[in-house]
């Protein structure tokens, strides 16, 4: 397959072939990130897609599932991403699901008819980081969107009958705004009210802005507890009518997977409990964390 530079994909994404059919992200300016910042976005030409949609088939049945590659692959045209699920339709039949990501920016360029049309030609799941609830959260980290924004992304794509897939960050507000990050991420999260949610902790990577307002001393990343807080809040005081909620990424201390609501108290229990016992060795030690 042709790979320029390095690929991400979600975690459930890991036993899928990986399509990039875009170089790096039209928007790139979130503060927290640096997984693009090494490549100037375009999308890559249809020859080169088409090619590596036939080396896809040349590998047979290994895989039921493909990735669209790079960071938002959704912000195409639509008569692009047409083509390219028709031929991986065509060449690759076996695929049972395409998934890539999304946000409100590629989401809110395309009508629910555009979507419905991707989501029956094969797309069938959108990741969406929307990382904060909170607009000035939202604006501190230059992430592109608002709140609202989020809450139409979400009808949109359900509209469309197409699964959501959303993704929060634990400690991206800081010390100064964690209480309203997770107070307002959790009534985005109700607006919303995605069937899967799956919380990350933020790490501070060394080259970002996030970095450099760190250094300032303008962030400073909540302790252990803290962010362990920020997840109790997230998960209690939210509301869904039937949601898969993940803190089991690498990057988090205390690993969570539940089905809300009919988990919440029970996991609001233990993590009052471990909050208030405050032991760091109940938590995942720091050489077992990554992004």
């Amino acid at each position: 397959m042709d790979y320029v530079g390095r690929i991400f994909r979600p975690p459930s994404e890991a036993s899928s072939l990986l399509l990039q059919v875009t170089v790096g992200c039209s928007h790139n300016r979130c503060a927290y990130c640096d997984m693009y910042r090494d490549k100037r976005f375009a999308a890559k030409p249809w020859e080169i897609v088409e090619e590596d949609i036939e080396r896809a088939r040349a590998l047979g049945p290994r895989f039921s599932r493909v990735f669209l590659c790079d960071g938002d692959a959704l912000i195409l045209s639509t008569d692009r991403l047409v083509r390219i699920l028709e031929r991986l339709r065509e060449r690759v039949p076996w695929v049972e699901r395409v998934g890539t990501y999304g946000d409100t920016r590629s989401v809110g360029r395309k009508s629910v008819d555009e979507l419905r049309q991707l989501a029956d030609l094969g797309l069938g799941i959108v990741y969406h980081g929307v990382e904060s609830g909170s607009d000035e959260v939202l604006r501190f980290i230059d992430k592109g969107g608002t709140a609202a924004e989020c809450v139409d992304t979400a009808k949109k794509l359900r509209e469309a009958g197409l699964i959501h897939s959303v993704i929060v960050l634990l400690g991206i507000g800081g010390t100064r705004l964690s209480a309203a990050h997770a107070r307002d991420t959790a009534r985005l999260l109700t607006e919303m009210d995605p069937p899967f949610v799956g919380a990350l902790t933020t790490t501070v990577v060394p080259g970002t802005p996030l970095a450099e307002l760190e250094e300032r001393g303008e962030f400073e990343l909540p302790g252990k507890f803290g962010l362990l807080s920020e997840l109790r809040t997230l998960i209690a005081d939210s509301s869904f009518s039937g949601c898969r909620f993940s803190s089991n990424h690498a990057s988090n201390y205390l690993p969570v997977r539940a089905d809300l609501p009919a988990r919440k108290a029970e996991l609001v229990r233990v993590l009052d409990g471990v909050i208030a016992e405050a032991d760091e060795s109940k938590l995942k030690p720091e050489w077992m964390r990554g992004l």
